[in-house]
């Protein structure tokens, strides 16, 4: 263990992973360690069942209705892949999509006075869809026309809108949107969590629903990706890619203390060794004195014995419950998962609700999406703080992951991998340059 490292990192959330399989393909010395003793830290998938009891502290055993717990694998932090997104592109590129198996989620919700709708976001979908009267779904879809050919470097595309300075209020001013199209258009296509986008230059608006729309083009059914056998899958993904550049890994392994000196980390001390690093990255857990919460995030794990209603009976799905349609601030969303992805048992359902908690009452907050769910055999309720690094690393090379959102894609998980790239190693994060240097070990195999 007394060895020099470039990097050390600590903890195997999903961010930590690829962290250190993306330091290890630009050709660093990488010691990857977690006091636990499986993959996937914060964002793991626990199996089998029992194990997912005793992590809640719930008396008993599941009943027998519910068949092998082997057949379980339950994320304990819900998140969907964007087909076009971020996180899609660094598999890819990296080729760690080797290791995993995907199938698309089946449909997008967006929910509007207590019932739920299927998203439109295709001209014909939107034509047919009951979320809109006749006279918005014609001036919907010419907004729909306007964000596919939209080119902030074609002035013939942009009808007299700046993509730097027009907000994007008044780009659906601009279409004379009503309040419920904007809603779904800002929460189920461009993803937002509250309404503070409204105020802000439109080309990131108009990105996200690119995003989404070309997403959705991928596969047709929604713009969503869901690995089999659970999330679990994806930090493994990227830890075997560090192994194969040459990382190494150690799990159970208790962290005593960060060698700092003069400000600066020096190496970790565990079981009485210390290994010498350059460089630090690890999650909020590990260094509690540099980092300061943002919020908290409540999430409740739900096993049904059925799909959700108004879902044409999906095995998957995604819903969202926009925050204006329940008088909140920020958004709630639904993730539901089954038997089809290998990570429940045959007949069985898992949806997961979270939301950024807003009050002293959590449960009560969450509460619309569960009364979607009902009946629910057993749920699982956790409220988990939410920690953003106040150190940077500039000084104490100590690089610090954000904790994960509510939101149900990998997005912002993707963005803060770029950040934390962009100060580790003073360059922005190239998803073509990741693929040639994977292209010059392997070849393109």
């Amino acid at each position: 263990m007394n060895e020099e490292y470039d990097v050390i990192v600590l903890g195997t959330g999903l961010t930590e992973c690829i962290m250190s399989g993306l330091m290890s393909v630009n050709g660093k010395k990488v010691l990857h360690m977690d006091r636990n003793s499986y993959y996937g830290g914060e964002s793991a998938s626990i199996t089998p069942l029992e194990d997912l009891y005793k992590r809640f502290n719930l008396p008993g055993s599941p009943p027998e209705s519910m068949g092998r717990g082997r057949d379980w694998n339950v994320d304990l932090i819900p998140k969907f892949l964007m087909a076009n997104g971020q996180l899609v592109k660094m598999l890819l590129h990296t080729q760690v999509t080797r290791y995993l198996d995907f199938k698309v989620v089946e449909g997008s919700y967006v929910y509007k006075g207590g019932k739920i709708y299927k998203v439109p976001s295709t001209e014909s979908e939107a034509l047919a869809s009951s979320l809109m009267g006749l006279f918005e779904k014609r001036r919907f879809r010419k907004f729909i026309c306007f964000v596919a050919i939209f080119d902030e470097n074609d002035p013939k595309t942009l009808e007299g809108v700046d993509p730097k300075k027009t907000t994007m209020l008044e780009v659906y001013k601009k279409f004379d949107l009503g309040q419920d199209v904007i809603d779904f258009t800002g929460h189920a296509l461009a993803l937002y969590r509250t309404d503070e986008y409204l105020h802000q230059p439109c080309l990131e608006t108009i990105n996200r629903i690119k995003l989404y729309s070309e997403s959705l083009a991928r596969y047709g059914k929604s713009p969503y990706l869901y690995p089999l056998y659970g999330l679990g899958e994806l930090p493994q993904g990227f830890a075997r890619l560090s192994a194969i550049y040459g990382g190494t890994y150690m799990l159970n392994k208790p962290i005593e203390e960060l060698v700092i000196e003069n400000g600066k980390i020096v190496g970790v001390k565990s079981e009485g060794e210390i290994a010498r690093c350059k460089q630090l990255i690890c999650d909020p857990s590990y260094v509690c004195d540099r980092v300061t919460k943002v919020g908290q995030v409540i999430r409740v794990i739900c096993i049904l014995n059925h799909p959700i209603k108004n879902t044409s009976d999906a095995n998957s799905c995604q819903i969202i419950i926009p925050q204006n349609q329940v008088n909140r601030k920020s958004d709630i969303y639904v993730c539901m998962i089954s038997s089809a992805h290998n990570v429940a048992a045959q007949g069985k359902y898992i949806a997961i609700a979270s939301t950024t908690v807003e009050t002293n009452d959590p449960e009560k907050e969450i509460r619309p999406a569960l009364d979607l769910l009902e009946p629910i055999e057993q749920k699982f309720v956790s409220v988990s703080d939410m920690y953003a690094p106040t150190d940077l690393g500039t000084e104490s090379q100590i690089f610090i992951s954000r904790t994960y959102d509510a939101t149900t894609h990998f997005e912002t998980t993707c963005n803060d991998i770029k950040d934390m790239y962009k100060r580790m190693t003073g360059l922005e994060f190239d998803f073509e340059e990741m693929k040639r240097k994977q292209n010059d070990t392997f070849g393109d195999a």
